[in-house]
């Protein structure tokens, strides 16, 4: 809904870009619109370029082009809101996502849980992997899990 673009433009600089894949183009239209005042209206920045299209069709065809990608698509490893999805935490997928990272580039993928295998899978495509837990909403929010995957 904005958030994690939003975040990331409060700590890159004013020479940065950020690739916005969107796959329902609804989310976009709500995001210019109702819900954009929520994340600070982040898709008016000159900075972001909003793609209405599968993050897998760029994972697929990018050569060592970002310096991270944040991957914010399920609820976990799993393809929960689209099967599709699947592609994206299985090896094949995931060695995609290494391919398309420039040397050091970061993939940060957000999950309502841990999941050794998934950080095996990680860790089998090259990654340097580091499992942090975190809580929403600060303190007395869930737990969550986010994998930080270095190439």
């Amino acid at each position: 809904m904005g958030y994690t673009t939003s975040a990331a433009l409060r700590r890159l600089g004013a020479g940065s870009q950020v690739v916005v894949a969107e796959l329902v183009p609804a989310v976009v239209k709500w995001n210019r619109g109702p819900l954009a005042d929520l994340a600070g209206r982040p898709l008016q920045d000159k900075r972001v370029a909003v793609l209405e299209v599968d993050v897998a069709a760029i994972l697929r065809t990018e050569r060592r082009t970002f310096d991270a990608i944040l991957l914010d698509v399920d609820n976990g490893p799993d393809g929960l809101s689209r099967e599709g999805n699947d592609w994206l935490y299985s090896q094949t997928g995931l060695d995609a996502a290494h391919a398309a990272l420039t040397n050091k580039g970061v993939l940060a993928i957000w999950s309502a849980g841990p999941d050794r295998a998934f950080a095996k899978r990680l860790a089998r495509s090259g990654f340097e992997v580091n499992e942090v837990c975190v809580r929403a909403r600060g303190a007395g929010g869930g737990k969550h899990t986010i994998w930080l995957a270095v190439s």
